[in-house]
């Protein structure tokens, strides 16, 4: 009996430490990014070789482009609908439970698929589903997490993003690949570890119970007029962001999208898949060492003093690339941009978390989505621009793809100094001692006027 109160009091306190409440919280990321970097890196690719056998960069650029447009679209609606439900669950654990259920249903209509039709239908309804979940976990940190916590927690989210893609390419591609791939178990892992990471979530946490309001039941228009008020005046500094984040990750994707193709045509490596592989791997690595420190270090320096210094090393990893082209220099860069966007991905969630009204926390990060996936869907486009500069000239498309690169890497930089500090930032006194600053102060402030002032 007395061992049994002893346990339960060291569980109890555990739960009320703030990393292992961050971890309950993020636990559901590691999942996302499970599923989907086993999706679109192994699992479809492998699936459309199997199902059809011409056109298939086509049919695999066409589906992944329209399958981040509804991400784009369903994710902030989710979010706004979330933050405005009613629930013995509360506001976001009915979205989570309908968005993994259908999923589910969804990822095995796709693994199934014995043809084109059925295989788009599947992928289509499982973003869908899968951004139905994320649209309303993303509520979650600003709605249970204090806001001297927010570096913490986005710091471990960004943690668990990249264990997921670390673990989903380490399985999963040794599932798929070979003479024989096991899609089937492929797909039982894949719902396992996906559910798996989104019940410790939902089970773990403690959401308040939600309450009716006067505007609880609005339609789905009201919400989305009424949330996303960051398109309105008393938001710009929301926006700022998220058009510097937009401007930042279209500069990598595109640089991502098409690394393979460089590798072959300019670089004339012998084995460019693996090339990719290892760059991909460098930084991996490198983003989860700088994620987590990032988000901490910004809770004492300030957000805006860290993402400057992300933006400015990606843009000195991407002009490495553009100029230095040896291979056996591509790991270095990898790491140098690797670094940066560790730190960058962190910072920027939880200036986020810091700049949203927290009654539609949820609404308003679902738009940050529409930089995400708009960056990474644009980035795509960008593939018959370069075929078509490379037909005028040898290789300049490529040259072309890192100025452009290179380009929105700087003006991340330029508007992200326009936007208003949410934190205190440490600076050096005349005597030596430290000293904190307004966080208004600085390009963009307003004093001591709320960020989020306006709503």
């Amino acid at each position: 009996m007395a061992t049994h109160t002893r346990l339960h009091r060291w569980l109890a306190r555990q739960r009320s430490s703030p990393i292992a409440q961050a971890l309950t919280l993020n636990t559901v990321w590691f999942g996302v990014s499970f599923l989907w970097n086993a999706i679109h890196p192994i699992v479809l690719p492998t699936l459309l070789v199997n199902i059809r056998e011409d056109a298939q960069n086509t049919s695999y650029g066409l589906l992944t482009f329209a399958g981040l447009v509804v991400a784009a679209v369903v994710q902030p609606i989710s979010g706004a609908l979330s933050d405005r439900t009613t629930h013995r669950l509360g506001k976001r654990r009915p979205w989570m439970l309908l968005g993994l259920a259908s999923g589910l249903a969804c990822l095995w209509l796709m693994m199934l698929a014995r043809d084109m039709w059925a295989l788009a239908l599947g992928y289509v309804l499982l973003q869908c589903s899968s951004n139905i979940l994320h649209g309303a976990a993303q509520g979650l940190i600003p709605d249970l997490t204090p806001t001297e916590q927010h570096g913490l927690a986005s710091g471990l989210k960004n943690l668990l993003d990249m264990l997921g893609l670390v673990t989903a390419s380490l399985v999963i591609s040794r599932m798929a690949g070979g003479a024989t791939p096991q899609l089937p178990l492929a797909a039982v892992v894949i719902s396992a570890v996906w559910a798996a990471g989104v019940l410790c979530t939902v089970c773990g946490l403690v959401e308040p119970t939600t309450t009716s309001t006067n505007t609880a039941h609005s339609g789905i228009g009201a919400a989305l007029r009424h949330d996303w008020g960051v398109r309105g005046t008393g938001h710009g500094d929301y926006a700022r962001l998220l058009l510097a984040r937009f401007c930042l990750l279209f500069g990598v994707y595109v640089v991502e999208a098409f690394a393979y193709f460089y590798f072959v045509d300019v670089l004339h490596l012998a084995d460019p898949a693996k090339a990719v592989g290892n760059i991909m791997t460098v930084i991996g690595v490198a983003l989860i060492i700088s994620t987590v420190p990032a988000g901490v270090v910004s809770e004492r320096f300030g957000r805006r003093r860290l993402s400057l210094l992300a933006e400015g090393v990606v843009f000195c990893g991407l002009i490495g690339l553009a100029i230095w082209r040896a291979a056996h220099q591509l790991w270095v860069w990898g790491v140098v941009i690797g670094l940066g966007m560790g730190i960058f991905v962190s910072v920027n969630w939880a200036w986020a978390t810091d700049l949203v009204p927290k009654q539609q926390a949820a609404g308003y990060l679902g738009l940050s989505n529409l930089a995400t996936a708009g960056a990474a869907a644009l980035s795509r486009l960008m593939g018959p621009v370069i075929d078509l500069v490379n037909a005028q000239r040898h290789d300049a498309g490529y040259s072309l793809l890192f100025v452009i690169a290179i380009i929105g890497a700087g003006i991340a930089f330029f508007v992200t100094r326009g936007i208003r500090e949410t934190r205190q930032v440490v600076r050096v006194g005349t005597n030596g001692s430290d000293c904190e600053a307004d966080p208004g102060s600085g390009p963009g402030s307003a004093g001591d006027t709320s960020p989020i002032d306006g709503l």
